[in-house]
């Protein structure tokens, strides 16, 4: 692999801020001890001819011990880092006047806590870049293991063509954080005009595999050795630049696996049945079949269930004086609703003032709505602004990828609050593990929102037929899409609200789908 990014050494620097010590030995370089600044863009052109040099480097990155520029801004404001940088460019530009192709000669300076005192790192080559004074950033990358937190790598400007980003800054432009793959392998991206898409290669190429993932508009990358590595990376546009294409993926994504229907169930014998636990239509005399056959026969089999589709993120700015101060909302390996613990592979959370976080391994950060989430391979957690009116009561709703479900008898009146029974499976958040609140006070998180007898329900084939059993119990009515329908209000056990199948019902903080 060619080396896109030169990392050297000046040892033995009895003043790093001293242009002229760092650039030439003095003297014949033929009997120089040790190569500087100069011999070594010498010894490493950027582009040559046989073994003349036709081109030289002209970006440079010098890396000095942090004490000394430290020192060097409280006590001159860090002019002798600005006097060095100067100095060096006048050189550059005097010695490699004829090599630079009318290339502008730019040096950065700047202090690292790795640098030991006496020495100074050097960094050039054909993945470094340092952009000009008014040149405006034109892509941001970032990093996740999780797809929650977000972690900056790199910038990205107009005229930068190349850009290495891998394990550490010894082998690459730019160190990715949590880079999961060891020292082998890196990627390499590659602008090759000003408001191109960005080109995306792993290099070496077979070190990894790298696909685009075009739902979530990340990159996702897998160590070939080790199975369970995985890394996300997002390469978005800078706000303050004009619209063109997006990133050119490195691999077309592939296609969504298909879910296998559940609702086809071997018919078993009529002594066997359990019609207690789930109701089932009237089952038709089965087929007259020969003694020694083996092959099962399957019917479809009637199901009435009520799915907890999501939850509805309250608004705490709202309960103040009930001293909610936090609600938290985790997810285990299952992506089952959970309570906050090291088991989680994701939570999120959402503060007095209304600000929602997702918290992992990897940290905690404020998100916005709408976003997507990948905390597992094959995961998909949806975090959508409440539509419509919930907007003044929620801050968000939390798609659950499997959420619990629970039979619902047809033909019969059950009640649904925070102290009934019926649907209590659902009622995941019935526990004070979820809810931080202040000092001296206590409760589960359904008292945010939920009554005690919120509403009355009956299943049938047409649709849940809900009545609201408490004034001041808030009911909304979406579609399969999740999309506002209207607010449940004058619903009662004699006129009841009919929610079709496949529709949704909220209730507190409980997003509530009827399937028939």
């Amino acid at each position: 692999m060619p080396v896109y990014v030169q990392h050297e050494v000046l040892a033995k620097v009895s003043d790093v801020f001293n242009a002229e010590a760092l650039w030439q030995a003095p003297g014949l370089a033929l009997f120089a001890r040790r190569p500087l600044l100069r011999d070594l863009l010498e010894r490493s052109p950027r582009e040559q001819r046989g073994r003349a040099a036709t081109r030289c480097f002209s970006h440079v990155t010098l890396m000095l011990p942090q004490d000394e520029v430290d020192d060097d801004r409280h006590l001159t404001r860090g002019a002798r880092v600005r006097d060095l940088a100067q100095s060096l460019a006048a050189l550059h530009q005097k010695d490699f006047a004829d090599l630079l192709g009318g290339d502008e000669v730019r040096y950065h300076v700047v202090g690292a806590d790795a640098v030991p005192p006496g020495e100074v790192k050097v960094k050039f080559g054909h993945a470094v870049y340092l952009p000009a004074p008014v040149e405006q950033v034109l892509y941001t990358v970032s990093a996740s293991t999780d797809s929650a937190i977000w972690r900056p790598v790199c910038a990205i400007y107009p005229n930068q063509r190349l850009t290495l980003v891998g394990m550490d800054e010894a082998s690459a432009t730019y160190a990715v954080p949590g880079w999961p793959f060891g020292a082998e392998g890196g990627l390499l991206l590659v602008h090759d005009e000003p408001g191109a898409p960005v080109e995306v290669q792993v290099r070496p190429k077979d070190a990894l595999d790298c696909s685009f993932d075009a739902a979530n508009g990340y990159y996702v990358l897998r160590g070939k050795g080790n199975a369970g590595a995985r890394l996300l990376l997002k390469i978005s546009r800078s706000a303050a630049a004009p619209a063109t294409a997006p990133a050119r993926p490195a691999a077309a994504p592939s296609a969504p696996p298909q879910r296998t229907p559940d609702v086809w169930k071997a018919r078993s014998a009529p002594a066997e049945a359990d019609m207690t636990a789930m109701p089932i239509a009237a089952a038709r005399p089965a087929p007259v079949q020969a003694e020694d056959a083996t092959d099962a026969t399957y019917a479809p089999v009637a199901r009435h269930r009520v799915t907890l589709a999501a939850l509805a993120l309250p608004r705490l700015s709202r309960y103040r004086d009930t001293g909610a101060q936090a609600l938290e909302v985790g997810l285990n390996q299952q992506l089952l609703p959970s309570a906050p613990g090291k088991d989680n592979v994701i939570r999120f959370a959402v503060d007095e003032a209304d600000e929602l976080h997702a918290i992992t391994s990897a940290g905690r950060q404020r998100i916005a709505v709408p976003s997507n989430f990948a905390p597992l391979d094959q995961a998909d957690i949806r975090l959508l602004a409440a539509p419509g009116a919930l907007a003044e009561r929620y801050a968000a709703l939390l798609v659950l990828p499997q959420g619990p479900v629970q039979q619902a008898l047809p033909g019969t009146r059950l009640t649904f609050g925070r102290g009934m029974p019926s649907l209590a499976a659902l009622r995941v958040l019935d526990t004070p593990q979820f809810l931080r609140q202040a000092e001296g006070a206590a409760g589960s998180a359904d008292r945010l929102g939920l009554s005690r007898n919120a509403f009355s329900w009956e299943a049938g084939a047409d649709g849940l037929r809900v009545a609201r059993l408490s004034a001041s119990q808030a009911l909304y009515h979406l579609d399969e899409q999740l999309r506002p329908v209207g607010q449940i209000e004058a619903a009662t056990a004699e006129q009841p609200y009919l929610v079709p199948p496949g529709h949704h019902l909220v209730a507190g903080h409980y997003v509530l789908r009827f399937d028939a």
